[in-house]
């Protein structure tokens, strides 16, 4: 088995409901959620929009291979009413769903990079990750996500934890 942390967003269409229901196809289609951080408000991130983002971490467990398991979350994005799923450019999304980590490998292919390349630049994913497992090595950093979050340098202005679910 393996254990993929995962990040939730969305800042269209109902946020809240479109992690819950994220959630349940991941728990329905990948596999067993075996953790998650509670939901944090956040404003945009590379980009100016007027709807703040919902994000939240999952940890899963899951038999799925990296390049499977970005097939079915591509898949899951799109039942979800995601478009331009593969586009390099910053918008706002009913739901967007990264792979942070897959065990401790390191891959780099066309189309899917873990570690995500930008987690140690993100307020947004390290607070909920941290909350998750502050511990967490980050394979290619060597540092703790706890470490990771202390020394980043996302001045985000907005950023609040709502009520976990």
């Amino acid at each position: 088995m393996n254990t993929a942390y995962l990040l939730l967003g969305s800042n269209m269409n109902h946020r809240e409901l479109m992690l819950t229901k994220a959630k349940q196809m991941i728990s329905g289609r990948i596999g067993t959620i075996s953790g998650f951080s509670s939901i944090y408000e956040t404003e945009p991130w590379g980009f100016e929009a007027k709807e703040l983002f919902l994000n939240q971490v999952v940890m899963t467990e899951t038999s799925m291979a990296p390049v499977e398991l970005l097939t079915t979350i591509h898949s899951i994005e799109e039942f979800l009413g995601r478009r331009n799923i593969n586009s390099t450019s910053y918008a706002s999304r009913p739901i967007d769903i990264d792979i942070l980590f897959y065990n401790n490998h390191i891959l780099n292919l066309a189309g899917l990079i873990i570690p995500h390349p930008g987690i140690q630049d993100r307020k947004f994913t390290l607070l909920p990750l941290s909350e998750l497992d502050d511990k967490y090595i980050h394979p290619i950093h060597k540092k703790t996500v706890g470490k990771l979050l202390d020394e980043c340098n996302d001045k985000s202005l907005y950023i609040r934890r709502l009520i976990s679910t």
